[in-house]
Order: structure tokens, then C-alpha cells, then sequence
């Protein structure tokens, strides 16, 4: 049995630490929150394999993990229906995959609270520092510390996330606060809008206390509009005070005045359907879109994964999927390899080709937004956007991204 020390409580971290828990190893998860993640994160859409990583993680997947929806559909500015297509799919939220996987876990596991800001490799082991002043001993650590990682940080300092141009709105509106119109319309589908230059999509995912019956839902929306950096971006992550947020600005504290223009600019853009629901979020928020590709995954006894490696647009849909792949195969590798350098070798063998081909994919898919960002023409057809943007990775070969540089 080996000491495993998993940095970072989110979901990678979660199903990283479920697996290698099961494996028989001793294992620390460490999350530099001091509170619960549960309210954090909005729609997650599933696919098979991820489903699988989740059932190896001890995740009972059964009915209540989200709520199917057979098909897509793009609405244009009248709220009309463009196109559909059908294409079943489970979609979720990432609150209750968390709640899955935090149960999945033995509570004495699971350390809050516990910000590492280092770490240090011998011989024999890893030696992690707490902010605390406590260290802990590990004969493996495995960094799923997110985008802003602070162990990639010590190891990989000149990797940095790189801003595509364009940003993220998003939020969550309550089923019940929605005209009878909109629930109509919206709730039987994986929806999309698609003005020019941007694109909203949403979907349903379960409401309070994990309700997915009618009116117990909630409808997520992403919707992707051009910042340019500099300037622009920086008055988006200003909040009211004038206080700026460069690595992301919290829910809470987007200013009124960019909630109150994204509203505006939906009631002008979109159909009337997704302009409600901009209208009745209560909290409508934003993130920066980046691209992060780490050059190298095994660095002696640790091991990045997750975000901490790769991160990949949202448009292809696969953030908890990478994750849950990058888990299995360092369960695996550590499985036939031991608690060793080797072994995380191995598993960077298979991970690295496949993060860099998911993250190529998502640049290709939101090309189109860098490309209005510039003030250059971008021309895609609404049933391309609608067959690419995050489809079970089986269909790649099936829809390629390049159909959408017509």
C-alpha cells in the first residue's frame, strides 16, 4: 500500500483519490478551501466513458446522476426553430457529480482547508508543504490543483493559460420563474443561439436538492461573446468597487452594469426564450476562456492531471471526461507499475497525446469566435455548431471541426 497525496477537491481530484482508494492505497486528498465546493460549477453533459470513470469511482450512476434529452435544436432570433437533430444525452450538473463523488469517499480522506504551496522530491518520496507549516510525507503526489495549479506553478513555471479573446457567461435559472413559453420550448432540448460572432447554448440540469421532475429543474446556460484583452477584459473583471480580478472575477461580484448590458444584449441577439432566461438568473457570471497545454506530465513523483495539464475550451464538452480518463489510466499505470516513478511515466505516455488532441479539437471549435473577435467575417453553418459542440467523443471522426471553417 502506497502514500498517495492527491492536491486539489475538485472533481478530478475526487475521482483521482476514489480510484486509487479502492486500489488499496493510503490516501490524502487536499482541498485549499476551507468550505465545501458543493455551490460551485454549473452544467456538465455526460458521455459514456466518463460515466464509466465515475462508476470506478464508486459513483452509483443510475437515473438521478441528470436528466435525458433525446435531441438539439437551434432557435433563431424569433425563437423559432433553425434546425434539430436528434441526439440523446444525459446532462448534469457539476454539484451533483461533486456530491457523488464527496460521498464516494471516506470523510478522514478528504481534508479541507489544507492549501499546499510546494513540494519537494527525494529518493524515497515527496514531501508535501502545507500553508499551514505542516508537511506531509508521499511516495506519489498527483497535482489536480486546476488552472491556476500551484504545484505545475513550481514545476512548469513559464506554462501559463493563454486567453483565447472571448469570454463565458453563465448561470443557472429556475424552471419555475420561466414563462410557460420558454419551458416549452427550451426544456425537451439541448439548445442553442447563435448571433453572429457568438454562441448561446443550455440545457436542463437538475434543481435544488437534485430535483430533475418538471418544474423542480433548473435551465444552465454558456454563452460565448468576443473581449478583446486588455481594456475590455479588464472592465469585465472589475467589480463595482473598481476592485480588478485578473484570474477571475467571483459570481458575487460582477458588476451590476456588465450584468445589466448582457441582458440588454440578449433581448437584442438572441430568441426571446434564452433572453428570458438571462432576464430572471439571478446571477449571471463570467470566465475568461483560455487554452493551457503542459509540455510535460510526470515530473519524477508527481504526476499533473486535469486541469492542472491540459485545459481545453468547453466547447468540446470534456472537462470532467478528461479528468476522469486522466484518473483511470493513473490508477492503471500505478496498478501494473507500482507507487513509482515509472508508473507515472507511463501514465504520461497516454495522457499527453490525448489532452493535446482534445485541447486542438476545442481550439478549432472556437475559432470562429477568435475570428469574429478581430472584426473578421465567420461563416458556420447552424447544423455544423449544432453536430460539433460537445458530442460524445465516439463521434469525432464521424463530425470534424473543420466543416466549421466553411
Amino acid at each position: 500500500m502506497a502514500r498517495i497525496v492527491v492536491v486539489g477537491g475538485s472533481l478530478g481530484g475526487l475521482m483521482a483519490a476514489n480510484r486509487l482508494w479502492r486500489q488499496g492505497h493510503d490516501v490524502t486528498l487536499l482541498e485549499r478551501s476551507p468550505r465545501s465546493l458543493q455551490g460551485r460549477g454549473a452544467g456538465i453533459v455526460t458521455h459514456e466513458g466518463q460515466r464509466d470513470a465515475l462508476q470506478a469511482a464508486g459513483v452509483v450512476v443510475d437515473s438521478t446522476l441528470g436528466i435525458d434529452v433525446a435531441s438539439r435544436v437551434v432557435l433563431g432570433t424569433d425563437g423559432e426553430p433553425v434546425c434539430t437533430w436528434d441526439h440523446p444525452q444525459i446532462l448534469t450538473s457539476w454539484g451533483r457529480l461533486y456530491t457523488l463523488l464527496r460521498q464516494a469517499l471516506p470523510e478522514d480522506r478528504h481534508r479541507l482547508g489544507a492549501a499546499v504551496t510546494g513540494a519537494a522530491q527525494d529518493g524515497e518520496g515527496v514531501t508535501v508543504q502545507l500553508a499551514s507549516g505542516e508537511a506531509l510525507r508521499a511516495d506519489l503526489v498527483v497535482a489536480a490543483d486546476g488552472i491556476r495549479s500551484t504545484l505545475r506553478a513550481q514545476l512548469l513555471p513559464a506554462v501559463q493559460p493563454q486567453y483565447a479573446g472571448y469570454v463565458a457567461w453563465r448561470g443557472v435559472c429556475d424552471e419555475v420563474a420561466l414563462s410557460q413559453y420558454t419551458r416549452q420550448t427550451l426544456f425537451p432540448f439541448f439548445g442553442f443561439g447563435l448571433p453572429p460572432g457568438e454562441q448561446m447554448i443550455g440545457y436542463p440540469v437538475a434543481g435544488a436538492d437534485d430535483g430533475t421532475e418538471p418544474g423542480r429543474r433548473r435551465w444552465n446556460f454558456v454563452w460565448y461573446r468576443p473581449a478583446a484583452a486588455g481594456a475590455e477584459l479588464e472592465a469585465l473583471l472589475t467589480d463595482a468597487d473598481g476592485r480588478q480580478h485578473p484570474d477571475g472575477i467571483p459570481p458575487q461580484q460582477v458588476s451590476w452594469r456588465h450584468i445589466a448590458a448582457v441582458r440588454q444584449a440578449a433581448r437584442d441577439k438572441l430568441a426571446p426564450q434564452f433572453a428570458e432566461v438571462l432576464e430572471k438568473t439571478a446571477v449571471p457570471f463570467l470566465q475568461p476562456i483560455y487554452d493551457l497545454e503542459s509540455p510535460q506530465l510526470a515530473h519524477g513523483r508527481i504526476a499533473l492531471m486535469g486541469d492542472a495539464a491540459f485545459v481545453a475550451r468547453p466547447h468540446v464538452g470534456m472537462g470532467v471526461a478528461k479528468a476522469g480518463d486522466d484518473a483511470t489510466v493513473l490508477a492503471d499505470c500505478i496498478a501494473t507499475h507500482g507507487a513509482t516513478p515509472d508508473a507515472l511515466r507511463a501514465y504520461a505516455v497516454q495522457r499527453h497525446p490525448a489532452g493535446r488532441s482534445v485541447l486542438q479539437r476545442a481550439r478549432r471549435l472556437g475559432a470562429y469566435l477568435e475570428t469574429a473577435q478581430r472584426g473578421e467575417a465567420a461563416q458556420r453553418r447552424p447544423e455544423d455548431v449544432m453536430h460539433q459542440t460537445a458530442i460524445d467523443p465516439g463521434l469525432f471522426d464521424t463530425f470534424s471541426p473543420d466543416a466549421m471553417a466553411a
